[in-house]
């Protein structure tokens, strides 16, 4: 390990430690409170215990004042050498360092200042640390280095601290939302023989004890359906999917997605439950109204619908009812939206590629793009007053798509068809269009009631409530390239 010079002196304070007696890597230490709980404490005289890292270290004569931070919050403690010895006060003033772990065990007061303060009587030293933080004022300006580091962001960065713990709280708080609806958490399979349940291009991986060539999940989908063919009414999983295409600030390889299924019910009752859901973190949050990109978005009520057909007609002129393949590739070169592999691609992707443009990137409060084009949704229920539509919504929230749900298919032969037309526009050149996944249209042969499902985005959901225009902001280790 390659220490600064700064890191060697530390390494010498260890061993100076280690011969007198003291160990400066503890086993444990427990609390009596928090550093939020400290501070709230009256002045008194019964003991208590509290711990975290040092973020602040001021030493003045015979006092030295620290700042110690734990999850909870910060806490300032106060080494006088009248309270602890002339022994101990001398030794811990000058072996400290900032970044170290301890522990303290003293009396709560008041300073003149008016701060919460514990007076130290007994300091015990947790973790000896060899490498510096950043410095508190700057912090870490670094953009990468806050992805690649973000152990030392969360430690000296309050705020990207609380993001995250907000976003394990929303998680937890859906869990037990979608709980109480009566949903039943599963786990489906990460490794997969061919991908299926979305429109993406996989990571290919290989099973060395079966000798497979395997994909990593795109999506839960199928599996989740395999689990309504078994008898099971409502699922969800918060499932870990990888998808090997573009990086930019709205997209990741690797994301988690919630999905969720309900047997027995359609659509519009997904509707309604996504607005109940609005509701739940709008409590959550304590607040029904939230700031995005300098936008002020409304959570909770009733969501309004845009049917994507008419939107896009009243937009292009083009009724997608009736336009040939290539009159839409038409409209996207003379609108001069940018799409790779053009040519070769399926009127699905077509469809959304110009959906993406003149509807969706113009949608600020949350909306429900209802009624898409049965090309659009390989997976999706046609509507029984329409066939060249499905019952299919996607919530749109600041121009981005959060949920995408719709009433499932659960017609066999149905499914295999669509398959069958995904799989010759992937011989024909579309990249991201399906595989034939024939073992799901056998699970789909022995039965699958009806049933609705939906899937979110949990990294743009958190982006969205938090303000982050980048998902990296808000995942806590995103992938990075070795450094050289």
């Amino acid at each position: 390990m390659k220490l600064t010079q700064e890191g060697i002196i530390r390494r010498e304070k260890v061993a100076k430690l280690r011969e007198a007696g003291i160990q400066p890597y503890a086993d444990s230490f427990q609390k009596t409170h928090t550093a939020a709980e400290a501070g709230k404490l009256p002045d008194g005289k019964t003991k208590i215990a509290v711990r975290g890292r040092i973020l602040m270290f001021r030493a003045m004569g015979k006092l030295a004042f620290l700042r110690i931070s734990d999850q909870t919050g910060s806490y300032q403690i106060i080494l006088q050498q009248e309270e602890m010895g002339e022994t101990e006060f001398k030794l811990w003033s000058k072996q400290l360092d900032l970044g170290d772990f301890v522990g303290v065990i003293g009396k709560t007061f008041t300073t003149k200042h008016g701060e919460k303060s514990l007076l130290v009587e007994k300091l015990t030293l947790l973790t000896k640390t060899l490498s510096p933080l950043p410095e508190k004022f700057h912090g870490i300006e670094d953009t990468e280095k806050r992805y690649r580091e973000r152990y030392l962001e969360l430690a000296t960065n309050r705020e990207t601290f609380e993001r995250f713990l907000l976003r394990s709280k929303l998680v937890s708080g859906l869990r037990k939302f979608f709980e109480k609806e009566g949903f039943i958490e599963v786990e489906t399979p990460v490794l997969q023989s061919k991908p299926s349940g979305a429109v993406a291009t996989p990571f290919f991986t290989h099973h060395n004890a079966l000798d497979l060539d395997c994909v990593l999940r795109i999506a839960p989908e199928t599996y989740l359906k395999r689990c309504l063919v078994g008898g099971f009414e409502k699922v969800f999983e918060f499932a870990r999917c990888f998808r090997n295409e573009g990086i930019d600030p709205t997209h990741l390889q690797d994301f988690t997605m919630m999905e969720l299924y309900a047997a027995y019910e359609n659509y519009e009752y997904l509707m309604e439950l996504v607005e109940k859901m609005f509701g739940e973190i709008a409590k959550l949050l304590d607040k029904k109204e939230i700031e995005v990109e300098g936008k002020k978005i409304t959570l909770g009520g009733k969501i309004p619908r845009v049917d994507l057909v008419e939107a896009i007609k009243k937009e292009t002129g083009l009724d997608l009812d009736t336009v040939s393949d290539e009159e839409i590739r038409a409209k996207i070169k003379e609108l001069k939206i940018e799409v790779a592999n053009l040519p070769k691609l399926g009127r699905g992707n077509l469809i959304d590629a110009l959906y993406k443009k003149v509807l969706r990137e113009k949608i600020v409060n949350p909306t429900f793009i209802v009624n898409h084009p049965v090309e659009l949704s390989p997976l999706s229920r046609r509507n029984d007053a329409n066939p060249k539509r499905v019952d299919r919504f996607q919530l749109v929230i600041a121009g981005a798509e959060l949920i995408n749900a719709f009433s499932e298919l659960s017609d066999a032969m149905d499914q295999a068809e669509r398959f069958e037309a995904q799989a010759k526009a992937k011989a024909g050149g579309d990249k991201e269009a399906m595989d034939n996944d024939e073992d799901f249209v056998k699970a789909l042969s022995h039965g699958m009631p009806p049933a609705a499902g939906l899937g979110m985005g949990i990294d743009r959901l958190v982006a969205l409530l938090t303000n982050q225009e980048n998902l990296k902001d808000v995942i806590l280790f995103p992938l990075m390239k070795p450094e050289k």
